[in-house]
């Protein structure tokens, strides 16, 4: 009959597909096989996060490259961070370079706090350096007045031994340098600072370190003297809102500076001058602190 050739081909198309179900089975077996014989030898557990890579290259094959996933990374530096314990911190004073806290917690009547330079902290004086006095100023508390680094970029160089600054009232710096800028003296000299000169001479000798540039009379608005125990200090205020103390001790010259803009002038003019007033520099016979 006419219909026996369409059957025919549906039994032939259909045993065909039977046929070839059966070839990719038993490819799927063999390749299954190859692939655990290949890694017998392989750990007896491997994340199933881990691609199995093969490539061949002519007749060589190449080795499995086992890549790790996003999920076993993460893993990993969980544990890593897990197992890091934290050591404390030690800090060590004595000539250590760099800023050590010398800022006082509590504050006297008047509301201010008391730097004092820190024993041992070191400074870029020159090798051969005695340690420096622990001199001391006042800054009002709360006016957020905090030490900043000093860099051998600034006008000063290596004599500008601290810094200090306050977005409210302004900066402090101090200056550390030696008596020989002014007079040839020994090494182990005690010298005042009146036998270095008038404080103009002082002012004007410092001026382009302390200011950025030279002054003249003019720039000068005013120039006094005062004692605290046995030394002598010098007092200024220079244009335009700037001031300063000076005093001597040993075979070094001690200099604070405060600085500010008009706005900070105008409001904080009163604290900053007590911080001048403030400053103090212990002699070799231990004045008392004022």
């Amino acid at each position: 009959p006419p219909t026996e050739p369409f059957m025919f081909r549906s039994l032939l198309g259909l045993a065909c597909r039977h046929v070839s179900l059966v070839t990719m089975q038993v490819s799927l077996q063999s390749q299954c096989s190859k692939v655990q014989a290949s890694t017998q030898y392989a750990p007896a557990r491997v994340s199933r996060s881990h691609r199995v890579v093969r490539a061949a290259a002519g007749n060589q094959q190449q080795a499995f490259d086992l890549a790790p996933s996003r999920r076993d990374i993460a893993l990993g530096l969980t544990a890593l961070v897990g197992t890091s314990v934290a050591q404390p911190a030690h800090a060590i004073q004595g000539l250590t370079a760099g800023r050590i806290p010398g800022l006082s917690t509590q504050a006297d009547a008047d509301g201010f706090l008391t730097y004092t330079r820190p024993e041992g902290k070191s400074g870029g004086h020159g090798v051969g350096w005695s340690e420096i006095p622990q001199y001391l100023f006042k800054v009002p508390g709360g006016a957020g007045w905090e030490e900043i680094p000093v860099s051998i970029a600034d006008l000063g160089g290596t004599e500008i031994d601290l810094r200090y600054t306050s977005r409210e009232q302004g900066d402090i710096a101090v200056v550390v340098a030696p008596v020989l800028r002014f007079k040839d003296v020994g090494f182990n000299a005690s010298i005042t600072i009146e036998e270095l000169g008038t404080p103009e001479r002082i002012i004007k000798g410092f001026a382009p370190e302390l200011f950025g540039k030279p002054k003249e009379d003019e720039d000068i608005y005013e120039m006094t003297t005062t004692t605290k125990g046995p030394l002598t200090y010098y007092l200024w205020r220079v244009k335009p809102y700037f001031l300063a103390t000076a005093t001597a001790v040993g075979n070094r010259i001690f200099i604070l500076t405060v600085s500010s803009s008009a706005r900070q002038w105008k409001k904080h003019e009163a604290d900053l001058r007590k911080i001048q007033e403030s400053f103090f520099v212990p002699s070799f016979n231990k004045a008392p602190v004022p």
